[in-house]
């Protein structure tokens, strides 16, 4: 096959698999146990600065108590984020980590600014 014709198929397919990498808030919770990115808009924010491991609660597409999906940052590595309760509030991001179920709620647990981003 001529390289010139297969470099835009490939394009195209490494398009494909990109867009099928992340998975919806709603998708998330028939992936426990996988790594993958979940997306979503961000509903509801909440710093629990006075209960242990001090955790920060991102939720995204439905606010608490609804939430579908929620990506949590422990009170050790906030300093990190600076303040993501703020900084991701209204916004569309994507978490990458291993999804996991907490009281039938998915979520992944961010370690480092690395596994967020803001799209």
């Amino acid at each position: 096959m001529n390289i010139r014709a297969t470099l835009p198929l490939l394009l195209l397919l490494s398009t494909i698999c990109a867009a099928q990498s992340s998975l919806s808030a709603a998708e998330a919770k028939n992936h426990i146990g996988e790594k993958a990115t979940v997306c979503g808009e961000v509903a509801s924010t909440h710093y629990a600065a006075k209960t242990k491991g001090s955790p920060t609660f991102i939720n995204l597409d439905k606010p608490y108590p609804n939430q579908i999906f929620t990506v949590l940052i422990w009170g050790s590595d906030r300093g990190k984020f600076g303040n993501p309760d703020q900084s991701y509030m209204g916004k569309h991001i994507c978490a990458t980590g291993t999804i996991k179920d907490f009281r039938g709620v998915a979520e992944i647990v961010a370690y480092e600014p690395s596994q967020i981003a803001v799209r």
